[in-house]
């Protein structure tokens, strides 16, 4: 919570959020005890009382009780979560420049969109339903941030109901993502916004175009798609590393029966001429075993039979080739480790019936989880792309005797504790630790 301080958390929110009545007083100090409740393990807001137990309250000053957090929460509006928004963009812009969190200067900036339901239970919640996945909950809508040799941090965040589509309000929040990410990194990095194909649509694709990024969507498999695929030649396909893929040392080139072949293509062609997108159609095809597995047995198949997958980029084919791009645009399911760690943190629960009060809590979780991934990198190497489960056992939920010895403040750590010295460089890093000794 020191790099948080350091950061301007509470005073971020002190300047930006303007809860009515005295539930939102103190607005700082009530949003960086959920934020450390939520670091330490708390994902319900009776799990807040872990702040007060034990030693802990010689650690913090002005720990509210979780009551007293619940009704701050359950004051929210859908304006206040946007202020929560703008505290959480900015909170994220002031981490990365006190930490190496993103790299200084990437050669390509990834931010991913995608959605995923949170589960819920009873029948008190308000807007949760069934989504696309047949669970009753509430949709969560995330953008995260990748660039090589580090892991993804989270830009952009929205709460809707639960039977919401997927691209409900990607238009605001993909502009809202490449807005952040311009004013993390330098301002002549590439940035390459993946989504999938739930979201190929002309709004979230012209939100992203519209704030300088590139994009790479998968598409869905309509007449103009399947018209542009059968036009590519059969001299035009490369094969592909893929799965069971081996690589010929004569040739230098995989032997695998997965290929890919692009060509141009304008998305949108039947909107009006501002509306359309031009770019490249790059295609994946690998054989389909369904078919084959209906083949009478030893009796080989007239033709080939292939499965394909198409997705539309914009980006400069010098930039990147065929392969590149398709591999490139694979690892989009990156994002998909960022919602298992989320439920498997502060979002384990959506703890409030109010749907306002979730949402803020879903914006408290990213900030939760944006600090434990900074310290993590502060830490030690191989924490920095560690889960969130990780870092909280070896950075935080360590056992600790609090002494005080001439008004210093002495914290007594585990003996032989095998993650010492990335606790120590993290806190020298941060800033003049207290004095610490092993016992």
């Amino acid at each position: 919570m020191r790099l948080a301080a350091r950061a301007g958390l509470a005073e971020l929110a002190d300047r930006l959020l303007s809860v009515p009545t005295d539930k939102g007083a103190n607005a700082g100090v009530k949003v960086a005890s959920l934020v450390a409740g939520m670091v330490a393990g708390a994902d319900s807001i009776d799990d807040m009382a872990l702040l007060r137990h034990g030693g802990m309250s010689r650690l913090f000053s002005q720990i509210y009780a979780p009551s007293t957090l619940g009704s701050f929460l359950r004051m929210f509006r859908f304006g206040h979560v946007r202020q929560l928004d703008a505290v959480a963009a900015r909170f994220l812009h002031e981490l990365t420049d006190l930490t190496p969190v993103v790299t200084a200067s990437p050669w390509l900036a990834f931010v991913d969109v995608d959605d995923t339901v949170i589960g819920v239970h009873g029948h008190a919640k308000q807007g949760a339903g069934f989504g696309y996945n047949q669970v009753r909950g509430l949709n969560a809508l995330l953008a995260t941030l990748t660039v090589p040799d580090a892991a993804p941090v989270i830009v952009a965040q929205r709460l809707r109901k639960g039977s919401c589509a997927s691209a409900r309000g990607a238009k605001r929040l993909v502009a809202d993502a490449v807005t952040t990410t311009r004013r993390i990194l330098p301002a002549a990095t590439p940035v390459l916004v993946r989504m999938d194909s739930a979201f190929y649509g002309r709004n979230a694709v012209h939100a992203a175009l519209a704030g300088g990024a590139q994009v790479s969507v998968t598409t869905r498999m309509d007449n103009r798609v399947k018209a542009a695929i059968a036009a590519i030649r059969d001299d035009a396909w490369t094969s592909i590393e893929y799965t069971d893929a081996v690589f010929d040392d004569t040739t230098g080139q995989w032997i695998s029966r997965a290929e890919v072949a692009e060509v141009a293509f304008t998305a949108f062609a039947a909107q009006p001429q501002r509306d359309r997108v031009p770019g490249r159609l790059i295609v994946r095809r690998i054989p389909d075993f369904h078919a084959d597995a209906h083949r009478a047995v030893g009796q080989d198949g007239l033709f080939d039979v292939w499965r394909f997958h198409a997705f539309f980029t914009t980006t400069d084919p010098t930039l990147l080739d065929t392969v590149t791009a398709d591999q490139v645009h694979r690892r989009h399911a990156i994002i998909e480790q960022v919602h298992a760690d989320l439920k498997n943190s502060a979002l384990a629960h959506l703890p409030s019936g109010v749907f306002t009060a979730n949402a803020a809590w879903l914006v408290l979780a990213v900030i939760a989880f944006n600090l434990t991934r900074t310290a993590a990198t502060l830490a030690a190497a191989n924490l920095a792309r560690a889960t969130t489960a990780t870092v909280r056992r070896t950075l935080i939920q360590i056992p600790c005797r609090v002494a005080t010895r001439a008004r210093r403040m002495i914290m007594h750590l585990p003996q032989d504790w095998p993650w010492q010295a990335a606790w120590t460089r993290l806190n020298d890093r941060v800033a003049d630790p207290p004095d610490t000794a092993t016992s």
